[in-house]
């Protein structure tokens, strides 16, 4: 059995620096694509429903549809990785968001976009379901933190930067929402150039295999892989893939208990998404690109949580020894206050006689907190679940991109009765009471782990 040998710097753990960088940035630049895109989108529905004549709902489903996309493929697209690697993975991803990106810009009609922004949702997922794979595989535990909130900050920060740069392509009257897409299809043309050029395969079992191959080709024939013996069929993978992240869900209260606060979260994020166009045109009578600028708040709150998140590094080097995984949890227990803060003041500044800036400060509160929630759901259920975390944050990426699907389809007529003060209010009382989480799985998490079939497992290694 072939392994690769302390030092190899064919093994991607062993890359130099440089390379992970530019591995790193490139994974980055595919999150920053399909994230920018996810918001980007929402900017264009003034020309969208006059130039398709479509109701402003219909094209809110669009949003709909490419979180729905984000949701289900990396069940199946997971067990590809594991028999191709992740290069061609992220290169076929690339291509296939450039093509429906191309298709939403021609669409015709409104269900052409419907179509199409669910195809880019679905192939776009990798930028943000294999980033975190990438990191895995080519930095060490210690050095995960920063890359994490780096990929963290390219997933959730450029919304706001591709919702500021749409503003103002709207309010051009010669580019408008058919722009707005060409331009993301430009740069995914782009990334698409820079997989083959700055990415390598990092996934050390594919490597290994390839190696193995080369060397009975050669003429060694006893040389194997290990995984090439341990591998299961494709089939089963794909149904392993499908099946242990729902049975996970369901089963581990870790994971329901996180999964269900991270849902709610981004389904707010969502909820955003879709309605600061609405709520600064209609109060303070916003252009297109007023409304794009205003959406920034977003990015400035994912900073905020980068920062946060240096602080929890610190505590977590500091704790790991005497608190295990639930050493992660301290700037989650700061947030489970800080988002429903942020949540009230969004709520009750929705009036006109509220000057716009407390709408943006709320924002960036909310968004602050969701970034630390974000981030710490894959680095908390990573520690604790171990080789089968991949399945556990499968299940968590499932149920909060159902979220982010199902938000934004009932918020409008949620606000149209309720009003945006009051639907906002509740939001952030629901907020108020998951406040409760981190801290039940800060105290109490080891022994509900040590009860756990998978999670013992980890506890006993």
């Amino acid at each position: 059995q072939i392994e690769f040998e302390k030092g190899d710097q064919r093994d991607p753990a062993n890359f130099s620096v440089a390379r992970k960088r530019a591995i790193l940035l490139t994974a980055c630049l595919f999150s920053v694509l399909v994230a920018s895109s996810s918001g980007a989108y929402a900017l264009g529905f003034p020309s969208m429903t006059r130039d398709l004549n479509c109701t402003q709902f219909q094209a809110t489903v669009g949003i709909a549809v490419y979180a729905l996309g984000f949701g289900v493929p990396p069940l199946v697209t997971a067990s590809f990785s594991e028999e191709t690697g992740r290069q061609p993975l992220y290169l076929c991803s690339g291509i296939g968001f450039l093509l429906f990106t191309i298709g939403t810009a021609e669409a015709k009609n409104i269900q052409t976009v419907l179509i199409t922004r669910f195809f880019a949702g679905a192939f776009g997922s990798t930028g943000s379901t294999m980033v975190g794979g990438t990191v895995a595989d080519i930095f060490a535990p210690y050095e995960r933190g920063f890359a994490m909130s780096s990929f963290a900050v390219a997933a959730i920060g450029a919304t706001g930067v591709g919702c500021l740069a749409a503003g103002w392509i709207e309010q051009n009257p010669h580019m408008e929402w058919r722009w707005i897409q060409w331009i993301h299809a430009i740069f995914a043309g782009v990334f698409v150039i820079m997989v083959p050029i700055f990415m390598r395969e990092t996934r050390a079992s594919v490597l290994l295999v390839r190696l193995a191959k080369k060397m009975r080709k050669d003429g060694n024939k006893r040389i194997r892989a290990r995984v090439e013996d341990e591998r299961a069929a494709l089939s089963t993978l794909i149904w392993i893939s499908c099946t242990r992240p729902l049975y996970l869900l369901l089963t581990e209260p870790v994971i329901a208990s996180f999964t269900l606060w991270v849902g709610f979260a981004w389904g707010i994020l969502y909820v955003l998404i879709e309605s600061i166009g609405p709520v600064f045109r209609t109060l303070h009578q916003f252009n297109s690109g007023q409304v794009g600028t205003v959406y920034i708040a977003i990015t400035i709150g994912s900073v905020l949580g980068f920062a946060t998140n240096l602080i929890q590094e610190r505590l977590y080097r500091k704790y790991v020894g005497t608190r295990g995984p639930e050493a992660r949890l301290f700037a989650p227990m700061a947030a489970a206050f800080i988002f429903p803060i942020g949540m009230f003041i969004y709520a009750w500044s929705t009036y006109s006689k509220v000057y716009w800036i407390a709408l943006a400060i709320g924002i960036v509160i909310i968004m602050w907190a969701l970034f630390i929630l974000y981030l710490s759901v894959f680095t908390y259920l990573a520690d604790c679940y171990g080789p089968f975390a991949s399945s556990a944050l499968a299940g968590q990426s499932l149920f909060r991109n159902m979220m982010g699907m199902a938000f934004p389809l009932f918020c409008q007529q949620m606000f149209a009765k309720l009003t945006y003060h009051w639907a906002n209010t509740i939001f952030a009382f629901i907020a108020v009471l998951m406040i409760p989480i981190p801290y039940i799985l800060f105290f109490k998490g080891p022994q509900i782990r040590a009860r756990s079939k998978f999670a013992s497992q980890v506890m006993q290694k």
